[in-house]
């Protein structure tokens, strides 16, 4: 009797990953022979089935729509997880996404208050620093990295803070 559970489960767990695996196959039909704008809108059409109901997964999709030139469908993204309960992660993130699109002032209100939400997280702090630095606010950049190196010695915060001194942007 043991057995047979352990082959019936054993048949499901098989039977799971296989409807699993097909349903993250890719229609080739969305992209060859289409504008590249269109290919991209049913890309992410299918990205954002396959995201569910995942914030980070949500703030990537936004971001392709962003950078890409759909700014409002991007931040009608950034807007729904924004508004329901969200990690401070998130605010992270899109933070990132408005400094990547040059757009500074947006990002550095959200990184404020992933700051005040998140004082000792010393990699982030010194990577919104390298930020900070970057785009010419040298006093607010080393009070970030005092608060980052007074809550530990972390390599990659301090990467991220010499890097800054020398015009790179931390790496993604």
């Amino acid at each position: 009797m043991k057995l047979a559970r352990v082959i019936a489960a054993a048949a499901l767990f098989t039977g799971g990953i296989a409807v699993g695996y097909a349903s993250q196959k890719v229609d080739t039909s969305l992209y060859h022979g289409k504008s590249k704008v269109d290919a991209a809108k049913a890309l992410l059409e299918v990205a954002r089935v396959q995201a569910g109901d995942g914030s980070w997964e949500r703030i990537g999709i936004g971001r392709v729509y962003y950078l890409g030139g759909m700014k409002s469908e991007g931040q009608a993204i950034f807007d729904g997880v924004l508004a329901g309960k969200h990690k401070s992660s998130d605010l992270f993130r899109i933070a990132k996404v408005y400094r990547e699109a040059g757009e500074w002032p947006k990002a550095k209100a959200l990184f404020d208050s992933y700051v005040r939400d998140n004082p000792d997280d010393s990699q982030e702090v010194a990577q919104i620093g390298a930020y900070t630095l970057i785009n010419g606010d040298r006093a607010g950049a080393e009070r970030l990295f005092d608060q980052s190196f007074n809550s530990s010695v972390d390599m990659w915060g301090t990467i991220a803070a010499a890097g800054a001194y020398l015009g790179v942007v931390p790496q993604e």
